[in-house]
């Protein structure tokens, strides 16, 4: 590929990524997740953790913890799907995360 037709084909990625930001009909395939509201609290007590055990057995900040659980703040998505495999598989996420 030269140089030409690479900057030519980003161009027209970027043209392309911009009218589906904008909501036009292009043809990409959307994939939607829905990942349900979890009960952060419910998670951490069902492992029979402390919020600070639970917050560094899973690389998560003690505070923001704290947080989800008293309703200041709502995981995001990403938390949510985070929280969610830990769940449902904690040993795999903790097994994961000691990189094994």
């Amino acid at each position: 590929m030269t140089k030409t037709n690479f900057a030519a084909d980003l161009t027209e990625a970027l043209a392309e990524a911009i009218r589906h930001a904008q909501g036009d009909e292009t043809g990409a395939i959307r994939h939607v997740v829905m990942v349900e509201t979890v009960d952060v609290r419910a998670i951490r007590t069902s492992l029979g953790l402390s919020r600070p055990k639970f917050a560094e057995r899973f690389g998560l900040d003690p505070r923001t913890v704290q947080d989800w659980e008293q309703g200041r703040r709502h995981p995001d998505k990403a938390a949510q799907s985070y929280l969610k495999v830990i769940a449902c598989n904690p040993e795999a996420v903790v097994g994961a995360l000691a990189g094994s």
